[in-house]
C-alpha cells in the first residue's frame, strides 16, 4: 500500500448552512464520520447537528452547533496536527474543534483530549484560524477570549484511530483543513482508467420523448475500467459529490439523467481501510431521431387477392412513415421496415413500401429510424400489421306483390336475413358487384327502391360497425302476382263518442282474406298501400281508424317471409239512431187513471224498430204511473241501436196539513204546512182579491188582521190549487173619527162569529175608566162617550177570546 506525507495534502471541507434538508447519513454524528485518507479531497454540504454528542465530554465548555465528524487512522508513528482556515477572513467567523481518542468507540468517546473554543473576535486575534501545532503547550482552551485558538498537536502511533469534530458556532463560511505533522494516513484506491474523461458516457436520445435530452445509462459500464487490477475494492455511483462522500442515495440499476450534460460520481472504496476516491465523469445525451411511435396498422381483409378470408392483404407502409414523421422533414430521417429486430438493428433486408403480409392475420414489423445527420444514432420500434376479419354475410331473396313486373321494395326488410341477425352489422346496397367492391354508386333510397327487372340481383356490403370491414352478399328481388280476398269489417259507433272513430280488431278479416291461401301464410296490417308494399310502419291488430265512418287499410299476406298478396280491408263505422237519449215527464197523481204519452223521439220511423221496457214495440206508449221507462231504437239496416230513457216523475195537488197563525202581535205571521209530490207556491186572498201574490215561501209576515183564503198551487206539473180559510186577529194602531169615510171607527179584525163567537172588547181611557164595550161584529167605536167626543189621546183595550186567549194593548185617537 502506498502512503502520502501529510504535508503533501490539503483537505478542503465546504461547511455550508444553506442546505436545510439533511440526508439520512450526514457526517454530523460520530457513527457517520468521514474517513480521512492520504490524498482524498472531500467536499460536503452539511448543516446543523445530528445527535448532541459533545455536551459534558470536553473542557472547553461547548456543544455541537454546526458540526462535522472526521475519522483519522494512522499508518506510521509521528505527530498529527492541522490548520483550519475559514474561507471567509471575517473575524466573526468562529470555528471550534474537539479530538477524541485514541481508539475510542462512538458509544463511549470519553473526554476530549484536545479542544479549542476560543472566539477570535473576543480574543482580539488578527485572524480566525484555529488548529493544533508544535508551538503550543496547552491541550484545551476557551471559551470566548480564553486562548489563541491553537493547542498542542498529538503524538500518535501507527494503527491508532482518532475522531476530530469541527464545529462552527458563529458564521456561515466554509473552511479549508491542512494536515501538519509527521504521521502518515492510508492512501485511497486509485482510478486505473487514468482520467475522468475516459469514463464519460454518451448515448443517443432514442427514448420517448426524443427531444428532452434524457436517456437511460448503465453506469456499471465504467466499473471494470475504474477498478482495473485492484482487489478488495468496491465501486458505487451517486448523483452528487456530497452523496458520494457521505455514501448515501446510491444509484441502483439504470439511471436517467436529469440535465444534459450531467456530472455523476463514482466512489471507489478500499474494503480494508475504508479509504475512498471520488471520481467524477460526464453523461451526455446526443440528439437522436425524433419520431412518433406508430400505432398498430389495421386493415380489413378484402377481395383483392381473390380471398377475403385468408388473413392476408397488401399494406402501404408509407402511411406508417407519415405517422412516424408527424410533419418532420423526411430528408432528416431514414426509415426502413423489417421482419425481425436483428434486421432492423443491422439495417438489412428492408421491406418494400407495399408489403403483402407473410404471416396470416397478425405480423410484427420492426422499424429502424436513423438520423441522416448522425447515422450512429438510430432507434428501433415495432408495430403489428393486423388483418381484420370480414363479417359473415348471407344471400337473401325478397318477393314483392304487384300487378306488374315493377314494384317498390324496402331493401331494409332483408337486413336480418343478410346479416344473420347480428346486431353490430349494417348493410349498403349496390346494383353491380364492382360498385359493391369499390363502395361507389350506393343505392341511396333503401326504403323505396324500384326494381328495373324481374328478377333483379342487388349486391350488398355487409359491414361490421366496429371494424368497418365488409363482406359481399346478394339480394334477389322478385315479383309475385298472387291475389288475396278483400274484406269488410263494420261496427256501430257505440264507444261513447259518436264521431265515426272506433277500435277495430283487424284479425276479424283473416278468415275471409286467407281463403285459398297456404296454411303457412302470415298477415301484417298497414295504413297505406305504400306502407304495405314497403313493409314500413305496421299497425297493431287493435286499430283505431283515422278517417271517420269509412277507411281502407291493407293486409300484407306473406308466405315464407315473401309477399303472397295484399288485400284491402274496408273499415265502416255505422252511425247510431239519432235520438234524444233522455227525457223527463211529470204525471199528476190526482188525475189517475188518466194517461200521458211518452215516445222514442225519432222523426223517420220507417227503418227502425222499437222495444220498450214495458214490452211494447210502438214508437209511443201511454203511461199513468211514475217510473223509469226505456226504449231501444234499432236501425233495421245496420243493426245499430241506442237506448232512450224517459223518466216519469210524480206530481200532485197539495195537501194542507195545518195553518199556523201567530196574531194579535206587532208582526202577525201565517205559516202553511203542506205535503204532496209537487213543488208548491203560496198566496193569500182577502175579500178584495189577492192580498199577497204567489211566493215560494210558505210563511207570510206582517199580515194585517182579517179573514183570508190560502191558495197553494203545484208548479211542478200544474196539477191544481188547494184552498183553505185563515183568520188573523189584529187591530188598528189609530183611527180618525172625522167623517171622511176612512178609519172613522175602531174595532178588532179577524174575528169570525163561527170561530170566536161571544168575544167582547172593552175600551178604557188611560186612567182605567171603561168607556165602551164592543162586539167584534159591530161597526166599531166612534170615539164618543155619552154623546160627547173624546179628546185626542191613547186609549186601552182588553179582549178575551173564546179559545181562552186574552190580551191588552192600546191605540191612538186622532182628529
Amino acid at each position: 500500500m502506498s502512503y502520502l506525507k501529510p504535508k503533501q495534502h490539503m483537505l478542503l471541507l465546504a461547511f455550508l448552512i444553506a442546505v436545510t434538508h439533511l440526508h439520512a447519513q450526514q457526517p454530523t454524528d460520530c457513527i457517520n464520520a468521514i474517513t480521512v485518507c492520504g490524498d482524498s479531497e472531500i467536499n460536503l454540504d452539511v448543516n446543523g447537528i445530528g445527535t448532541q454528542e459533545l455536551f459534558g465530554l470536553n473542557n472547553c465548555s461547548s456543544q455541537e452547533n454546526n458540526s462535522l465528524w472526521l475519522k483519522v487512522t494512522l499508518v506510521t508513528d509521528g505527530t498529527l496536527g492541522f490548520i483550519l482556515t475559514p474561507e471567509s477572513t471575517n473575524i466573526v467567523e468562529d470555528y471550534d474543534f474537539f479530538v477524541f481518542g485514541p481508539n475510542q468507540d462512538c458509544n463511549n468517546l470519553g473526554q476530549a483530549i484536545r479542544c479549542s473554543t476560543t472566539n477570535p473576535q473576543a480574543a482580539n486575534q488578527g485572524n480566525n484560524l484555529t488548529g493544533m501545532n508544535a508551538s503550543q503547550t496547552d491541550t484545551s482552551e476557551g471559551p470566548g477570549a480564553n486562548g489563541n485558538s491553537f493547542v498542542r498537536w498529538l503524538d500518535v502511533l501507527a494503527g491508532e484511530t482518532y475522531y476530530i469534530v469541527i464545529d462552527r458556532p458563529i458564521g456561515n463560511s466554509a473552511f479549508n483543513l491542512e494536515w501538519i505533522g509527521s504521521a502518515e494516513f492510508a492512501s485511497p484506491p486509485i482510478n486505473e482508467s487514468g482520467s475522468s474523461t475516459a469514463l464519460n458516457l454518451e448515448k443517443c436520445d432514442t427514448d420517448i420523448p426524443f427531444d428532452d435530452g434524457s436517456s437511460l445509462f448503465d453506469l456499471s459500464m465504467n466499473t471494470a475500467t475504474i477498478i482495473g487490477s485492484q482487489s478488495n475494492v468496491t465501486i458505487s455511483y451517486f448523483e452528487s459529490e456530497s452523496d458520494a462522500n457521505i455514501n448515501t442515495n446510491e444509484i441502483i440499476g439504470l439511471y436517467s439523467n436529469t440535465t444534459n450534460p450531467q456530472e455523476v460520481y463514482a466512489r471507489l472504496t478500499d474494503d480494508t481501510t475504508g479509504c475512498f476516491e471520488i471520481i467524477p465523469f460526464l453523461l451526455t445525451v446526443n440528439s437522436g431521431p425524433n419520431f412518433t411511435q406508430p400505432n398498430d396498422y389495421r386493415v380489413c381483409d378484402n377481395f383483392e387477392d381473390g380471398d377475403a378470408t385468408n388473413g392476408q392483404v397488401t399494406f402501404d407502409l408509407s402511411t406508417v412513415t407519415s405517422e412516424i414523421l408527424m410533419g418532420q422533414d423526411a430528408s432528416q430521417l431514414y426509415i426502413s421496415y423489417h421482419t425481425s429486430l436483428a434486421n432492423a438493428n443491422s439495417g438489412s433486408n428492408d421491406l418494400p413500401t407495399f408489403f403483402y403480409n407473410t404471416e396470416d392475420n397478425q405480423q410484427t414489423i420492426f422499424v429502424r429510424i436513423e438520423s441522416n445527420s448522425n447515422t450512429e444514432c438510430f432507434s428501433t420500434t415495432s408495430f403489428d400489421l393486423i388483418v381484420l376479419s370480414v363479417p359473415e354475410a348471407f344471400n337473401a331473396q325478397q318477393i314483392q306483390c304487384s300487378d306488374s313486373n315493377i314494384s317498390q321494395f324496402n331493401l331494409n326488410n332483408s337486413n336480418n336475413e343478410l346479416t344473420g341477425g347480428q346486431t353490430q352489422l349494417e348493410t349498403k346496397f349496390f346494383t353491380s358487384l364492382s360498385d359493391a367492391l369499390n363502395g361507389t354508386n350506393e343505392i341511396s333510397n333503401h326504403t323505396n327502391f324500384t326494381n328495373s327487372s324481374d328478377p333483379q340481383t342487388l349486391y350488398v356490403q355487409v359491414i361490421d360497425n366496429i371494424t368497418q370491414c365488409f363482406n359481399i352478399s346478394e339480394l334477389t328481388l322478385s315479383i309475385s302476382n298472387t291475389s288475396v280476398n278483400d274484406f269488410q269489417i263494420s261496427t256501430c259507433d257505440d264507444d261513447g263518442t259518436e264521431d265515426g272513430i272506433h277500435i277495430f280488431d283487424l284479425t276479424e278479416a283473416e278468415s275471409g282474406i286467407l281463403v285459398g291461401a297456404p296454411s303457412t301464410t302470415t298477415i301484417t296490417y298497414y295504413e297505406t298501400l305504400n306502407n304495405a308494399t314497403l313493409e314500413i310502419d305496421p299497425l297493431n291488430t287493435n286499430y283505431t281508424n283515422t278517417n271517420p265512418f269509412t277507411q281502407v287499410v291493407y293486409a300484407r299476406v306473406e308466405n315464407n317471409d315473401n309477399c303472397y298478396g295484399i288485400a284491402e280491408i274496408e273499415l265502416i263505422v255505422h252511425e247510431l239512431p239519432d235520438i234524444e237519449l233522455e227525457d223527463f215527464k211529470y204525471y199528476c197523481l190526482n188525475t189517475f187513471p188518466d194517461t200521458i204519452t211518452i215516445d222514442a223521439y225519432i222523426l223517420d220511423m220507417t227503418n227502425y224498430s222499437f222495444l220498450w221496457s214495458s214490452g211494447e214495440n210502438t214508437a209511443t206508449i201511454q203511461v199513468n204511473e211514475p217510473g223509469l221507462y226505456t226504449v231501444e231504437v234499432i236501425n233495421n239496416q245496420t243493426g245499430c241501436s241506442q237506448v232512450r230513457t224517459v223518466t216519469v216523475e210524480a206530481s200532485n195537488i197539495a195537501t194542507i196539513n195545518t195553518i199556523n197563525v201567530e196574531d194579535a202581535s206587532n208582526n202577525n205571521t201565517v205559516t202553511v204546512v203542506t205535503s204532496g209530490e209537487g213543488d208548491y207556491e203560496y198566496a193569500l186572498f182577502n175579500e178584495y182579491g189577492s192580498y199577497t201574490p204567489f211566493q215560494s215561501s210558505n210563511v207570510f209576515n206582517n199580515v194585517l188582521g182579517g179573514i183570508y183564503t190560502v191558495h197553494v198551487r203545484d208548479i211542478k206539473n200544474g196539477c191544481g190549487i188547494t184552498v183553505a180559510d185563515v183568520y188573523v186577529i189584529g187591530f188598528p194602531k189609530f183611527f180618525t173619527p172625522n167623517g171622511d169615510g176612512n178609519n172613522d171607527t175602531w174595532n178588532i179584525k179577524g174575528i169570525s162569529n163561527i170561530l170566536q163567537e161571544n168575544t167582547k172588547i172593552l175600551i178604557f181611557d188611560r186612567h182605567g175608566k171603561l168607556l165602551k164595550e164592543l162586539s167584534p161584529y159591530s161597526s166599531g167605536w166612534d170615539g164618543n162617550f155619552n154623546g160627547q167626543k173624546l179628546p185626542v189621546n191613547d186609549y186601552w183595550f182588553k179582549i178575551t177570546l173564546k179559545d181562552g186567549r186574552s190580551f191588552k194593548n192600546h191605540f191612538s185617537l186622532k182628529r
